[in-house]
């Protein structure tokens, strides 16, 4: 493949032919700051934080849609890209709500590292500042319009990647806001609630539900593991604090599923510190469940198989294993059917 090689801020970088400036600065270690670009996405060079300046060209392009040519010298920190860059956090910051002090997006905001690093103060410029209202009647994500930055990575995300296009931008001008189908909300509209529009949110619009007010970023620990909700093998992490999961976030390293996740996979582990969750075994007496230790258990089951099987053969019995039990435990629960009870009657949930 044809390569190039490029100047940026003084170090001489070599990239394959088509690889963009930003691309290019990310090799060398470069910092660029993004917000509407993601590397598994379209590239729409829409939120122009990404300018940077190259000798011989009159303004200052945006890296992520820029292509890297041979000989090219690029600076990412002149004066006028510094400006450039504060302008347009400033711009951002005029309509957005200055409530990081609660927001659960504290710590792990875009928008706010940037305003940080670059000296952004919002009251720059005046202006009408929108009050949607917060949508929280569906019950995993809640949205919130108001701290959008129209990047459109939920956009890209649903369209590209999930392939359900369910949301685009609606209306125009400063009206422009992010919304499905005749600007419905999600509960409304075709969303399958898989999650994945939160996962590339860089600011506090979308939210997980479950995770607010459950702990800040600083005091939460990523575990990464293993969906059980299927055969997929699909990786997340658990988002652990004082020893109880509080839910789910993507980890882009998964090697099976990226950040790509479904709805039980983001939002099916509030069965782990369940109250209703059975803490011992039940046995029906006098028509009514009670408490039983597990030997009792077994031996009413085992005593329960012995006769249907004696009565009606091994065929009238069946078993459904789960994705959440270890493969040694499913290989032994299939070897018993087959080798005790005499019936090849088996299934599996992650089948479905």
């Amino acid at each position: 493949m044809a390569e190039v090689t490029l100047t940026i801020d003084g170090k001489q970088v070599t990239v394959p032919q088509g690889a963009t400036v930003l691309e290019a600065a990310q090799k060398a270690g470069i910092f660029i700051p993004t917000l509407c670009y993601d590397k598994e996405l379209s590239k729409p060079g829409a939120c122009r934080i990404c300018v940077v300046e190259i000798a011989g060209f009159r303004c200052l392009p945006a890296s992520c849609v820029t292509e890297a040519a041979e000989g090219m010298v690029v600076t990412t920190t002149s004066d006028a890209v510094v400006e450039a860059r504060k302008t347009i956090l400033e711009l951002l910051l005029e309509n957005h709500p200055e409530d990081c002090l609660t927001c659960s997006k504290n710590g792990e905001c875009l928008l706010q590292d940037y305003a940080y690093k670059y000296g952004a103060r919002a009251g720059a410029f005046g202006g009408e500042k929108h009050a949607y209202p917060i949508e929280e009647d569906n019950p995993v994500i809640v949205r919130d319009m108001n701290k959008c930055i129209l990047c459109g990575r939920c956009i890209r995300m649903c369209e590209e990647l999930h392939g359900c296009s369910v949301i685009d931008f609606a209306y125009r001008g400063f009206n422009t806001k992010v919304a499905p189908a005749l600007d419905t909300t999600y509960k409304e509209s075709s969303c399958v609630f898989c999650g994945n529009c939160v996962a590339v949110c860089p600011v506090g619009a979308l939210e997980e539900k479950a995770m607010m007010g459950k702990g800040r970023s600083w005091e939460i620990t990523k575990v990464k593991t293993t969906c059980p909700f299927c055969g997929v093998g699909c990786n997340f992490d658990l988002n652990v604090k004082d020893g109880q999961v509080i839910g789910v976030t993507s980890n882009p390293t998964s090697a099976v599923n990226g950040r790509l996740t479904c709805v039980k996979g983001r939002f099916g582990t509030d069965y782990i510190h369940s109250p209703e969750r059975l803490t011992t075994p039940l046995i029906k007496k006098n028509g009514e469940f009670v408490e039983a230790t597990w030997d009792e258990a077994l031996d009413l089951v085992a005593s329960k198989f012995s006769e249907i099987k004696k009565n009606h053969g091994g065929d009238a019995l069946a078993a459904l294993s789960s994705a959440r039990c270890v493969n040694e435990e499913n290989y032994l629960m299939q070897k018993f059917m087959r080798a005790v009870i005499g019936t090849n009657n088996i299934d599996h949930c992650a089948r479905t």
